[in-house]
């Protein structure tokens, strides 16, 4: 049976209840614990966690839906003409039953197909690792874990979600699916999922990735992805704008309206989407529903759980089940969720009713928003870019069970070294915001002489994003803000209605 990795870096730890301690040989297993030499001074302790309790260590069986347990619901989408609630026929042209059912349910738990579960084994569950080098290099006292997403054969969290839709789509008889990307993680992953259950994959990737990032491409065509540059002349999404900007980098928004033009202009073709909507949201619980287990296996609970946020599903998929926790009183831990200052939809956004893309097709969504038109600096080389934010987290902050500060990307790209110098892994642009803050935090505590538990979603790695990290090292990395002047005329545009 599977077991949840907690690994621990540095010096050996000992985790409280039953465990069992195993070192490798960097000749060969042995039956005796003996190290792993990295090099002549440096070795590497991994630790895999027991618990008593079998289930308790394997992939989770079912997906968890916070919906059920907010005494207030979240508001729902519109339709984009009659601006009423969207009814599940209104979805039907774009996704697959089963999951319109889940964007809509109030169900707890939906059991997850053993289907989906099988593929998940390839890389499910995901290690809990303590990050002991780098509280070291900052001299804290607060104890750093973080829960790693990047060992999916797509290198991050989003095949959690692309397995399930990919699915769902086949079992319904769909034999292609569209769909956007911005830095590529959520493209790959749905060629990934595509290439696993023999359905056809077309991707809009936002022109400035495009151009900057041409492996994540590969990845997608190497999976039998058809890969076009947003925005692009074979829909009239694409030349709209290109005619207004033959030069346009491209953004989410832009590439959503492009693959959902698609999608609703041919019967045998679905849309997919890797964040924002609820159902997506559910499918990446797992990370969550395995954090908790296994931060119980070593007697520990966090006081502070960072993520970072773009569309929001890697921050909802860890946070979204200690939610569930905190709002029982079992647990009171502070969530933070990060975005970049380039992008700043919580932080800087109006919450109110706005189209998920630009050309607005998609239905209208209560969320934190800069505006359907917003286009992010192409310098931004964090990730990050979406207009809006997932309307149920947007929901949760509202609430006030989280906060959401804003970095900017040189202070993340400083962490992500620090980070890779020390922990060994090289991380996506996107987590370093995760990374950025998770230090703020430990430094906060050097200062205090607290030693709290942080927690810190650790969503993919960076090794098809070296030029950024290039633009660093080098010195040519800027830091950039939004400009006021576009924010108002990007939120000038957002539909005018009473919510």
């Amino acid at each position: 049976m599977a077991q949840p990795l907690i690994f621990s870096t540095g010096l050996c730890s000992n985790f409280s209840g039953e465990g069992v301690e195993k070192r490798l040989s960097c000749s060969k297993w042995k039956k005796t614990p003996s190290h792993l030499k990295l090099s002549s001074c440096s070795r590497l302790n991994i630790t895999a966690g027991y618990n008593a309790h079998p289930q308790a260590t394997d992939i989770p069986r079912q997906w968890y839906n916070l919906i059920a347990d907010l005494s207030i619901k979240p508001p729902p989408p519109l339709h984009p003409q009659t601006f009423q609630p969207v009814k599940p026929e209104d979805l039907s042209p774009l996704f697959p039953d089963e999951l319109i059912k889940q964007e809509a349910t109030n169900d707890r738990f939906i059991d997850i197909p053993d289907e989906v579960i099988d593929v998940y084994r390839l890389w499910r569950p995901t290690p809990l690792i303590r990050a002991k080098r780098l509280e070291k290099l900052l001299d804290t006292p607060a104890r750093i874990y973080y829960k790693y997403e990047g060992g999916s054969p797509a290198g991050s969290h989003k095949a959690n979600t692309s397995v399930p839709q990919v699915w769902y789509n086949g079992q319904q008889g769909v034999k292609n699916v569209v769909t956007e990307t911005g830095a590529g993680q959520w493209g790959s992953a749905l060629a990934f999922a595509c290439s696993l259950f023999g359905l056809d994959c077309e991707v809009w990737q936002v022109r400035a990735s495009y151009d900057q990032k041409p492996y994540r491409r590969l990845m997608m065509q190497t999976w039998g992805a058809k890969v076009h540059p947003s925005p692009s002349d074979v829909t009239q999404s694409g030349q709209k704008i290109l005619q207004l900007d033959p030069l346009s980098p491209g953004s989410l928004g832009i590439a959503i309206s492009e693959a959902v033009e698609v999608a609703a202009a041919n019967a045998d073709t679905k849309y997919c989407l890797g964040s924002v909507l609820n159902h997506v949201l559910l499918h990446q619980t797992v990370i969550g529903e395995e954090c908790i287990k296994q931060m119980e296996a070593i007697g520990e609970t966090p006081d502070l759980i960072i993520g970072c946020t773009g569309g929001g599903s890697n921050f909802a998929g860890l946070a979204f089940p200690f939610i569930r926790e905190k709002l029982s009183g079992k647990i009171n831990p502070h969530l933070i969720a990060v975005e970049p200052t380039a992008c700043p939809s919580l932080t800087k956004g109006v919450y109110a009713y706005d189209f998920g893309d630009t050309a607005g097709m998609t239905p209208l969504m209560k969320m934190h928003t800069l505006g359907h038109d917003f286009i992010p600096d192409p310098i931004h080389a964090g990730g990050l870019r979406y207009h809006g934010m997932a309307p149920l987290i947007s929901h949760v902050y509202e609430l006030g069970y989280m906060e959401a500060v804003a970095i900017p990307q040189t202070e993340c790209f400083q962490g992500a070294i620090q980070f890779a110098r020390s922990e060994g892994l090289i991380p996506a642009p996107e987590p370093t915001h995760a990374i950025a803050a998770t230090i703020r935090e430990a430094l906060k505590c050097r200062e205090t002489g607290e030693s709290k538990v942080i927690l810190m979603a650790m969503c993919g790695h960076g090794h098809f994003d070296l030029p950024a990290y290039e633009k660093y090292l080098q010195g040519s990395m800027v830091d950039l803000s939004f400009s006021e002047d576009k924010i108002r005329e990007s939120l000038a545009k957002i539909p005018q209605l009473v919510s």
